[in-house]
């Protein structure tokens, strides 16, 4: 009997090694995914922009000398939906703090309700050919950008955030 089932253990055993072998050689692609909060223009002038939705225009050089809080996201997006009540939140705690986002939203339908039923109050625009996000290397929402008074990037956050903690809003509070 033993003799029997060894065959069949030994075959099993022999695909967990390969498996086991092609798992690791893809960990370097996989680790290619951690978009890293240290953004590529980590301590260097944010790249400056101009949108506009028909509704509302943005210019981030309008925001020079003051701290921004730049935040990509979509209303199709889960992390971004669960993060917008913080958002709202640190909009009311920190008013000198300007909040500015950038949806990647294609149906402005769909957002323009998503604004109106969550009563955001930041200033956010559409911007559904992503050429925002495109300038800051982001192509997955939401991510956010912290700008300093002399439009320099000096951090960035990685997916949602609770931005009522207080770490981070000792930090903010900080620049």
């Amino acid at each position: 009997m033993e003799g029997a089932i060894f065959p069949r253990y030994y075959k099993n055993v022999r695909y967990f090694r390969y498996f086991a072998v092609a798992l690791l050689s893809l960990l370097p692609l996989l680790s290619a995914c951690n978009r890293g909060a240290i953004p590529a223009q980590f301590d260097k002038k944010a790249p400056d922009f101009s949108v506009s939705d028909g509704t509302t225009t943005v210019h981030l050089a309008d925001y020079r000398g003051k701290v921004v809080l730049l935040n990509f996201w979509a209303t199709w997006c889960p992390p971004c939906v669960a993060e917008t009540p913080s958002l709202e939140q640190l909009h009311r705690d920190m008013p000198s703090l300007e909040i500015v986002g950038v949806s990647v939203d294609e149906d402005p339908d769909a957002y323009k309700q998503f604004i109106r039923q969550r009563h955001i109050d930041f200033t956010t625009v559409r911007n559904p050919s992503e050429s925002v996000p495109n300038l800051f290397h982001t192509d997955m929402w939401p991510e956010t950008y912290v700008i300093n008074r002399k439009g320099v990037i000096v951090r960035k956050f990685i997916g949602a955030q609770d931005w009522t903690s207080p770490e981070i809003q000792a930090y903010l509070k900080g620049l």
